[in-house]
């Protein structure tokens, strides 16, 4: 679990989770926080609602993987949703093939899954000659193999789901990456921010800048003059509008560090808007990160 402050003591003690129950983020969810119920919910916007009505403590919700890249739209999903970011969780995802009882491989014609476990699986679909059929949900495609009892039908999907929905695992572990780990954001629906000094921390803000030139070189050199690490920055079009661009960012520190403070500080001056959408302790899995080995040789071209 990632220790955090808690916060919203008085609501269930639930936490929500988008997909059916089995899918990779109900796991995320057990092994976030084992003492929270673990709320399934239809869509993003729907876990997101149960936290702002208070109908669960927090919500558990995939942001980006190390294999498919950006998985929930945070930037558009949060700015107006009431609720702030309190936490963060790295989940390793493991993909398991399975099909009805009794079913050979040689049976299978098409696999079915969400379309971003399809992508973390594409070689070993490839190599077994099936058809990839995308599906809302990792869960939810191996409810529908085992309600629809066709033999030619697999789904990817967890070993928890294949328990709960009684489906054989034929192949274990299919994804194509070792590091394949998808990282959630936990929400809830008041901030809370962890006391400056008290381990790292990660602040996460969205942000537009002044439409007037070298603006965003501008709006960023105080990171890179005050020595603050920048761990993510996305740009995205806000309301369809391709006229002005909105920006995302995660930075390591607390706003009330000097270096973060006055980085920020500089970053609103060149910028017509900053939001920030919570200050949260960095997860324990950071470390292991940086203790991996990088290789940073400068690449050549193939002359």
């Amino acid at each position: 679990m990632t220790s955090i402050s808690t916060a919203a003591t008085a609501r269930p003690a639930k936490i929500a989770y988008q997909g059916e129950p089995g899918a990779n983020s109900h796991i995320a969810c057990i092994n976030y926080d084992a003492s929270l119920e673990p709320f399934p919910c239809a869509t993003f916007e729907e876990a997101l609602l149960a936290v702002k009505h208070r109908a669960v403590r927090y919500a558990l919700i995939p942001v980006e993987n190390s294999v498919a890249g950006r998985v929930a739209d945070v930037h558009y999903l949060l700015p107006n949703s009431g609720v702030h970011i309190v936490g963060e969780h790295f989940e390793r995802i493991y993909h398991q093939l399975m099909a009805l009882p009794g079913v050979d491989l040689s049976a299978l014609k098409t696999v079915h899954s969400h379309t971003q476990a399809l992508g973390q699986c594409r070689t070993a679909i490839r190599k077994l000659g099936l058809r990839p059929v995308p599906e809302a949900d990792t869960a939810g495609s191996a409810r529908m193999v085992a309600e629809d009892g066709d033999p030619t039908k697999a789904a990817i999907a967890s070993k928890l789901a294949a328990d709960i929905y009684g489906l054989r695992i034929l192949k274990s572990d299919i994804e194509d990456a070792a590091h394949n780990t998808t990282r959630f954001l936990a929400l809830a629906d008041e901030a809370v921010m962890p006391a400056s000094g008290n381990g790292p921390t990660l602040t996460t803000f969205i942000f537009r800048v002044r439409n007037v030139p070298a603006a965003l070189y501008k709006a960023l050199g105080g990171f890179a003059t005050n020595g603050v690490n920048m761990t993510k920055l996305e740009s995205y079009q806000p309301e369809g509008s391709f006229s002005a661009t909105m920006f995302y960012a995660d930075v390591e520190g607390h706003p009330e560090d000097r270096p973060l403070k006055l980085s920020l500080e500089e970053l609103a001056f060149y910028s017509t808007e900053v939001v920030v959408l919570g200050t949260y302790p960095a997860s324990p899995f950071r470390e292991t990160l940086r203790r991996a080995p990088v290789d940073d040789e400068p690449r050549r071209l193939a002359r």
